[in-house]
């Protein structure tokens, strides 16, 4: 048995090149589905972690001023 330290804490996916037409939209709506359940779910809090996510980051006083050539 695996310890939490050994485990892969993600796992690799690829989309197989062998689906059929068929299956590759039975995918793509069970994903479509998915979303939507997400969004119904945490649709406001998806939202607020997207505008968070681009708000400009300030700049920290260590950083040099934009204008200074790196060397």
């Amino acid at each position: 048995m695996k310890t939490p330290s050994t485990r892969m804490l993600t796992m690799p996916f690829a989309v197989p090149a062998y689906w059929t037409p068929e299956q590759a939209v039975a995918v793509v709506e069970l994903l479509d589905g998915l979303r939507e359940l997400i969004w119904d779910h945490y649709g406001p809090q998806l939202l607020d972690e997207i505008r968070d996510d681009r708000q400009p980051r300030p700049l920290d006083k260590s950083d040099p001023p934009l204008d200074d050539p790196p060397f």
